[in-house]
């Protein structure tokens, strides 16, 4: 027999085969998207996230020529949707726009946690990012962040504060702020948005960190009052508000970042066709123009980059939360 005939016959063949089995994914890629797109959201109609999902939502269904569906699924911090979608195919159809409280805190803060975000979803792109502003009612005693630690530090009563619920951004914002301000403070959890905006302005509770893109109409208002930001700079939606730098606390610092994931079994292909199109969904002219007027901050990143932000955001809110020995269960 000739050798080396037949190995380069069964190289052919298997050439061949290999392919022939890139043949579907490459054609699907090619033809990506030709049905709507859901993007399932953790919280209702007129949050933060779902004002972020429906202006990006918009100008990616203009770009794709089909629509693009945004499904609310509010309830449990956002894990009722990440559960949803991480149970949902994994046909780059079914998107989720992902924050920080079910993806990045919620692993560490609840043992039995019915979805292993690290191994059930891939980073689509990383979209933008809220900070967080400490709003107290109209008519609190508290006109600066210094007025309210030197006020409480040592005191046995603690402060009550709103939260939109145990496991989210603002819950451990506060827990971290009550152990660098050395003041007690209870977090007080609420089902919804609406119902912890409206403990703050009618002064059931003390305060709450809440993020710029949810707060700051009611802040214009009058309705409540702003103490500090945790930014780096001002925001120009609230250019009046120090930074938790200028007001004492430099050390105060956390945001929530917002994205798109897709289940782990994505192709790859589809995965990176949808960060194309999401980033320059969320970078162009209007739709930045439209976030940073409804408070956040624009990004827009690789899947790479997104990735890399994930296991980062994961290991700092883990470190937060166990430093506050919650266990949500």
């Amino acid at each position: 027999m000739n050798h080396t005939f037949f190995l380069q016959g069964r190289r052919l063949v298997l050439a061949t085969f290999s392919s022939l089995a890139l043949l579907p994914l490459a054609a699907m890629s090619q033809t990506f998207p030709d049905k709507p797109i859901r993007l399932t959201v953790g919280f209702p109609a007129g949050s933060g996230p779902d004002v972020l999902a429906r202006v990006v939502g918009q100008r990616l269904s203009e770009l794709i020529k089909q629509p693009v569906v945004i499904d609310n699924k509010p309830g449990a911090g956002g894990q009722i949707a990440t559960l949803t979608v991480a149970r949902g195919p994994a046909d780059g159809y079914n998107l989720l726009l992902a924050e920080a409280g079910s993806v990045s805190i919620a692993p560490a803060a609840f043992s039995k946690l019915p979805y292993d975000a690290a191994k059930e979803f891939v980073g689509v792109a990383e979209l933008a990012y809220a900070d967080f502003v400490l709003a107290v009612p109209a008519n609190s005693p508290y006109r600066t962040l210094n007025d309210m630690v030197k006020a409480n530090k040592g005191k046995a009563d603690p402060l009550n504060f709103a939260t939109f619920g145990a496991g989210t951004p603002g819950h451990f914002g506060a827990a971290e702020f009550g152990d660098q301000a050395g003041v007690e403070v209870e977090s007080v959890h609420f089902r919804s948005t609406g119902d912890a905006i409206t403990a703050i302005m009618s002064a059931q509770v003390s305060g709450a960190w809440i993020s710029t893109a949810v707060a700051h109409a009611q802040i214009k208002g009058g309705k409540m009052r702003a103490l500090a930001i945790t930014a780096t700079k001002r925001s120009p939606l609230l250019p009046e508000v120090p930074t938790t730098t200028e007001a004492g606390m430099p050390k105060l610092r956390f945001s929530a970042w917002l994205g798109v994931l897709a289940p782990s079994a994505t192709p790859v292909a589809l995965v990176d066709a949808l960060n194309k199109r999401l980033v320059e969904s969320v970078q162009s002219p209007e739709v930045i123009q439209k976030l940073v007027d409804a408070g956040f901050s624009v990004t827009g990143a690789s899947t790479a980059d997104t990735d890399r932000m994930l296991k980062a955001e994961a290991a700092r809110w883990g470190a937060i939360v166990k430093s506050t020995g919650f266990k949500g269960d």
